[in-house]
């Protein structure tokens, strides 16, 4: 849409009218260079935005790619204390009952037997035997 102001009531070859006019088409040509480049600049950031959700989906991917590993070695380690915390008390059980069968032979044959008497950390699983030592772990005691 030209829209040309008249300035004078001279012809249209006038100067005034070529001036008003460039001053027009200048504008329109620098607003459309200013459009182009806040779209370019827009797309720039987008595509920014966009790899950033790239990597933080990457990242996330990892860590609960780590967080099922460490799950599943958590797992395993928990169910393998269980089978040795099982064995443990099945042989503290046959030990309690070796020592009150050698408590009785003692008894019958009139010999004494030296009878070691049960370590208290045998019959209470749930107490550290060295209290005061601190139990030591490290980032890699989970690598596979």
């Amino acid at each position: 849409m030209a829209f040309v102001q008249q300035v004078s009531s001279g012809s249209e070859g006038d100067p005034q009218y070529i001036m008003v006019d460039d001053k027009k088409k200048r504008r329109m040509i620098s607003n459309r260079e200013s459009a182009r480049r806040s779209r370019m600049k827009k797309q720039k950031h987008l595509d920014g935005l966009l790899n950033q959700v790239v990597e933080l989906q990457k990242q996330n991917d990892e860590i609960t790619q780590r967080a099922n590993s460490t799950t599943q070695i958590y797992n395993n380690v928990d169910s393998e204390n269980k089978i040795l915390r099982a064995q443990m008390a099945e042989l503290t059980d046959r030990l309690q009952s070796l020592n009150s069968v050698l408590r009785i032979v003692e008894e019958v044959s009139g010999f004494d037997i030296d009878i070691p008497e049960i370590p208290d950390p045998l019959l209470k699983p749930w107490q550290v035997p060295c209290p005061y030592m601190p139990i030591m772990a490290s980032a890699d005691m989970f690598q596979c």
